[in-house]
C-alpha cells in the first residue's frame, strides 16, 4: 500500500464539480446564458424544489488550516448590511422564476455562520422563506463554530426549520491547535453537541482533519476517541489541503516540513478509518462516515447520494443557487460564481445585478463526464452507453484506467468500471481518469491539493 500511496499522491481535484473551476470556459460565458440555464432547470423540474447555499464570510480570527473564502473582522455592524444584500440577491433570482420556489435544501456555510447573532440569522432565514416555501422533506443545515455557537443560536435556527448542524473540531492536541490558530477545548464541543440534541436536532456532525502541521497518529487517535465519546451522527474525516499559493498568507504560518510525510499522513487516515469502522460508523464516500441510521449512509445504500459544492449530500436537486460572496451556483447545465469582495457584492445587488463574475456552460461532453465522475464519487461504479462513447473519448479514458486496473484499484468491464475496496482511498485519482479536460491541458503550476 505504501508504494501505491507514493505513486498516486499527486495534485488532483476533489470533484465537487465537473468541469473543475480552473477549467471553466469563462470567455464564452455570459449572465444571459446563466439566466437561461436557470429557467431551463426550473421548467424541466417544476415540482422538485431547489437547494440554497448561503455563504457567510465573516470570522473573528484566522484559522490557518482553512481554505474557504473569508473576511477577518470583529466589527459585527457588518451583519445587517450583508444580510440585506443576500436577501436582495435572492429576490433577483426569484424574479427569474415563474412561481414561488420550493426550498428543499438550505445550508449556511462560511466563514463562520455563528459570527452572526441568533436574531440576525433568524432574520436571514425568515427573509428567504418569505420569497419561497419549504418542501415537505426539507433539509436545513449549518456549520457551527464550537467556540461561539450558543444555545440561543441553536434554538433560533431550530425554530425556522434547521435539524442538522456540523461542528468543526479539527484536532484536540494543543500543539496542533496553536499551529492552526484554533484553540478549542473539548468542553466547548461537548456543550454544543449536547445542546443541539437537547433542542431536537436529528443529525449532529463533527469535522476532523488529518495531515495537519505537527500532527501525528497519537493525536488523531485521541481526537477520534474523544469524538466517539460524543457519538456524532456524521463525521467528516478530511485530508488537510495545503494550498498556500492559492489561499494567501493564511497557510504560510508553518513550513511544509512541519506537515506529516505522505506515509505518515496515510497511516493517520488508515488508523482513523479503522477506528471509525470499529466504533460503528459506515464509510460513505471520500472523507465521510456516518452511523447506519443517518440519512447520508441511507442515501449511499439507496443510490441517491449526491456530491456538489457543499460536499456530499443525501439528496439532489436540479438547481442549486449560491447566495453571498464567492458562492457557486449549479443549474446542472451551467455553473456561476459570485464576486469575492464584500463591497463589490453589496454594490452589485443593490443596483439589481446578479453578482456573478465567472462561470461555465456545460458542453455535451461535459455532461457525460460529469455523470460518470459523480457516479464514481458517490456510488464507486459507473456504466456508459454506446451513445456516450460517440460524445466523449472513452478510448482515452480506457487508457487512463489501464494502470489503475493493473494496480487493483478498479475492475473494468466492456462499458463499466467498479472501484475495488483497495481503490476507495484513491477515488480522486480514479475520477481523474475521466477528466478529459485535465488530460488535454495539464496545468503548468500546481493548482490542486495532493490526492492522498
Amino acid at each position: 500500500m505504501c508504494e501505491l500511496v507514493q505513486k498516486y499522491n499527486v495534485p488532483g481535484p476533489r470533484y465537487t464539480s465537473y468541469p473543475t473551476v480552473p477549467y471553466w470556459e469563462d470567455d464564452s460565458f455570459s449572465g444571459k446564458q446563466w439566466q437561461s440555464s436557470i429557467l431551463r432547470a426550473t421548467e424541466e423540474h417544476p415540482g422538485e424544489g431547489i437547494s440554497l447555499y448561503v455563504h457567510l464570510p465573516f470570522c473573528e480570527s484566522m484559522c490557518t488550516f482553512c481554505g474557504c473564502h473569508k473576511r477577518i473582522t470583529k466589527r459585527h455592524e457588518v451583519e445587517v448590511p450583508y444580510i440585506k444584500a443576500v436577501l436582495k440577491e435572492w429576490g433577483l433570482y426569484v424574479n427569474l422564476m415563474d412561481s414561488k420556489p420550493v426550498i428543499k435544501e438550505l445550508h449556511l456555510g462560511g466563514g463562520t455562520p455563528t459570527f452572526f447573532s441568533p436574531e440576525h440569522l433568524k432574520m436571514l432565514i425568515e427573509g428567504i422563506l418569505q420569497l419561497g416555501k419549504k418542501a415537505d422533506d426539507i433539509e436545513f443545515s449549518f456549520e457551527g463554530h464550537p467556540n461561539n455557537t450558543t444555545k440561543a443560536h441553536l434554538q433560533a435556527l431550530y425554530e425556522v426549520g434547521f435539524r442538522r448542524v456540523c461542528f468543526g473540531v479539527q484536532d484536540y492536541n494543543l500543539t496542533v491547535q496553536r499551529a492552526i490558530n484554533r484553540i478549542q477545548p473539548f468542553e466547548n464541543v461537548k456543550n454544543v453537541t449536547e445542546w443541539a440534541r437537547q433542542i431536537g436536532y436529528t443529525s449532529v456532525g463533527h469535522d476532523i482533519i488529518y495531515g495537519l502541521p505537527f500532527q501525528n497518529c497519537d493525536d488523531v487517535e485521541q481526537t477520534i476517541m474523544k469524538t466517539n465519546a460524543l457519538k456524532p451522527d456524521r463525521i467528516a474525516f478530511y485530508s488537510y489541503a495545503h494550498v498556500p499559493w492559492l489561499k494567501g498568507n493564511g497557510q504560510r504560518g508553518y513550513d511544509e516540513a512541519d506537515l506529516p510525510s505522505t506515509v505518515e499522513k496515510k497511516a493517520q487516515y488508515e488508523m482513523g478509518k479503522r477506528m471509525l469502522t470499529e466504533f460503528g460508523y459506515k464509510d460513505v464516500g471520500m472523507d465521510h462516515f456516518a452511523l447506519p441510521t443517518d440519512d447520508l449512509y441511507l442515501a449511499l445504500v439507496n443510490g441517491t447520494l449526491h456530491r456538489n459544492f457543499m460536499g456530499y449530500t443525501a439528496s439532489k436537486t436540479q438547481l442549486m443557487i449560491g447566495l453571498g460572496v464567492s458562492s457557486i451556483s449549479d443549474s446542472w447545465y451551467g455553473f456561476a460564481q459570485n464576486v469575492k469582495n464584500v463591497e463589490e457584492y453589496e454594490d452589485l445587488v443593490t443596483h439589481g445585478v446578479i453578482p456573478i463574475f465567472r462561470g461555465h456552460i456545460l458542453s455535451s461532453e461535459d455532461e457525460v463526464l460529469r455523470r460518470h465522475i459523480l457516479n464514481i464519487m458517490c456510488q464507486f461504479k459507473t456504466t456508459w452507453t454506446n451513445e456516450e462513447e460517440q460524445v466523449a473519448d472513452f478510448q482515452k479514458i480506457h487508457e487512463n484506467l489501464s494502470e489503475l486496473e493493473s494496480d487493483g484499484l478498479v475492475d473494468i468491464m466492456e462499458n463499466s468500471i467498479t472501484v475495488t475496496e483497495k481503490g476507495r482511498p484513491f477515488v480522486r485519482n480514479i475520477s481523474m481518469a475521466f477528466d478529459l479536460k485535465l488530460h488535454r491541458k495539464k496545468p503548468d503550476t500546481r493548482i490542486f491539493s495532493m490526492t492522498v
